[in-house]
């Protein structure tokens, strides 16, 4: 997916603004302008190969930008996108060409395409912003590891049975990559796969908390159970499992502060709110269709949700837990 930092932006994945949800992919983050303004939500459109570009100050939509065909997933239609730390750039994965476009994110044009893997999807950048990773969903298998610099794929470890979520550790030294019944760990120094935590089924949204102790995962079919998985990253083990989210949770992003996680669950319309300090589910938010993508602002005021069924992108106020805003 996935979270969103303080000036231009960190994105997350999700759908958007296309003809049909089950054709529609979107990325969406967050980045302020130079001017320190609200910041800017970014939307892969897989149905249409193009990029909304989303005022969060004024929630409409500014810009519209082509990029590489989307859509081609196998199992989700959903395409990653991330930006730099240095908020210059935002790499998306176009699933239905088996390319990233890297975004100008100042011109918002597209400045350069990188072949990967087949079917990439997740994609989510080192903090140093030195390198991003794409998880190629099938057959490779693989984790694209582009270099910023040159805009080259430079290694592809290994991702796990149908790689799709992708996420790093705040300290940049570890990648987490979901799959089909687990997720693969591997070292940003080796580009190797170190660990691997087999759990749940259908394994689809990765986020790291902001002090990098914890890893929530999106448990899309877990025995019909429909979970999300807490892995301690010190030991790389499921020490807790959040029941009673929605149906089909797909992705899931982590307040600044880390005190809650949103979820969304595609197939019950729904988002849950899950309390990281007891990792229960506290609130479940309605008035959204079809859920996918869910990011949340920099200052944590307000989570925006992809709604794949109406084809439009959802504001909640996380104060109240509550929809404040439809962007057409």
């Amino acid at each position: 997916m996935p979270s969103i930092n303080r000036k231009r932006s960190r994105a997350l994945w999700g759908q958007g603004f296309a003809a049909l949800w089950a054709m529609l992919a979107m990325g969406l983050g967050a980045l302020a302008s130079r001017a320190e303004a609200a910041p800017f939500a970014y939307v892969a459109n897989s149905g249409d190969g193009t990029v909304s570009v989303i005022d969060t100050a004024t929630r409409k939509v500014v810009a519209t930008i082509p990029v590489g065909k989307g859509g081609g997933g196998a199992v989700t239609p959903d395409d990653g996108v991330a930006v730099t730390p240095d908020e210059k750039r935002a790499y998306v994965a176009n699933s239905g060409s088996n390319t990233v476009s890297v975004i100008d994110t100042v011109s918002n044009k597209v400045v350069g395409t990188v072949q990967v893997g087949n079917d990439p999807h997740g994609v989510a950048v080192s903090p140093d912003g030195a390198h991003v990773y794409v998880a190629n969903f099938s057959p490779d298998n693989t984790v694209s590891v582009i270099d910023t610099v040159t805009n080259t794929v430079v290694a592809s470890p290994q991702g796990g049975g149908f790689p799709f979520g992708v996420a790093v550790t705040p300290d940049g030294k570890d990648v987490y990559v979901t799959n089909l019944y687990g997720e693969s760990v591997i070292d940003t120094a080796s580009n190797t796969v170190v660990a691997t935590v087999p759990e749940g089924n259908y394994d689809m949204g990765i986020a790291v908390t902001p002090d990098g102790k914890r890893v929530y995962v999106t448990n899309a079919h877990d025995g019909g159970l429909h979970l999300v998985s807490v892995i301690d990253t010190a030991s790389k083990q499921v020490v807790a499992t959040v029941a009673g989210v929605g149906y089909g949770p797909l992705a899931v992003a982590i307040t600044p502060d880390g005190n809650y996680a949103y979820v969304s669950n595609l197939g019950s319309n729904t988002i849950s709110v899950i309390a990281t300090a007891s990792n229960t589910v506290v609130a479940t938010i309605s008035d959204v269709s079809s859920p996918s993508g869910v990011a949340v602002t920099p200052d944590g005021k307000h989570a925006y949700v992809s709604n794949g069924g109406s084809n439009t992108v959802s504001v909640i106020a996380t104060a109240s837990n509550t929809v404040m805003d439809t962007i057409q």
